[in-house]
């Protein structure tokens, strides 16, 4: 096709796009906002326990209970489902859709964005809240990998949230605080359908601090979510084929 636009140059032209339309003083203060309430909780408790409590432990239910239960699938729905979400609902989509390319490198180029912005803000207040806690070096290591693969799993998830329904936000809320917070923790099947899951169970296989819904292995607690961002990715692709932006 004359003026085919090849995918990874295609990638590389979403990905500005919509990076540039997610970047807002008002979005970034908020979240920065958050991470900083997180890192502040974390040094009172790690100031608070008089050495009575082991640092680990009380590192990792920290950062499992605030971190990986609020902030980070928090500032992922907020991005990524936005990155596609907000330009269908204010029609600016259409300029990318309209251009001869295929689809899904718009898909992962809003992805790689979300991810662009997500990873800083959860990423840096977990660590600094590890390190305020005490929790040694395999805290901070777990603390890294699980939330890295957090991120990229949640945010794989909202950017088909967005483009699947409209207040893509408080669908994404009711997964997080309903489907993950209650409803996985009364099932296995729930449970595997919960990213909250292998992020926990990276921690507890890194750092030996048992977890509720934190007993699968480490290879497990990567990998799946690692497949389940791959599917949700294929499905955007696959809806934006079909979707009607105009």
């Amino acid at each position: 096709m004359s003026g085919f636009v090849p995918p990874v140059r295609a990638v590389r032209l979403s990905y500005g796009i919509v990076l540039r339309q997610l970047v807002t003083r008002g979005r970034i203060a908020a979240l920065v906002l958050v991470g900083a309430v997180v890192i502040a909780i974390a040094i009172a408790v790690g100031a608070s326990d008089g050495g009575r409590i082991d640092p680990v432990e009380r590192g990792v239910r920290l950062i499992s209970d605030l971190g990986f239960t609020t902030l980070l699938p928090i500032v992922a729905l907020v991005f990524a489902s936005a990155a596609l979400g907000d330009m269908r609902e204010d029609g600016t989509l259409v300029y990318l859709w309209l251009r001869p390319m295929d689809r899904w490198p718009v898909v992962v180029g809003a992805w790689l964005a979300s991810i662009t912005l997500s990873l800083p803000l959860t990423i840096v207040p977990l660590v600094v809240s590890a390190v305020a806690v005490d929790g040694g070096s395999e805290l901070i290591s777990a603390t890294v990998l699980a939330g890295a693969i957090g991120v990229i799993a949640y945010s794989a998830l909202f950017v088909l949230l967005g483009l699947l329904l409209k207040n893509p936000i408080v669908w994404g809320l009711g997964y997080i605080l309903i489907w993950e917070g209650i409803v996985a923790a009364f099932g296995s099947f729930a449970a595997k359908l919960a990213i909250r899951g292998y992020t926990r169970s990276i921690l507890t296989s890194i750092t030996d601090v048992n977890l509720d819904l934190g007993d699968l292995s480490l290879p497990v607690g990567v990998v799946v979510p690692l497949v389940i961002a791959a599917a949700a990715l294929a499905l955007a692709g696959a809806r934006l084929r079909t979707i009607d932006v105009a």
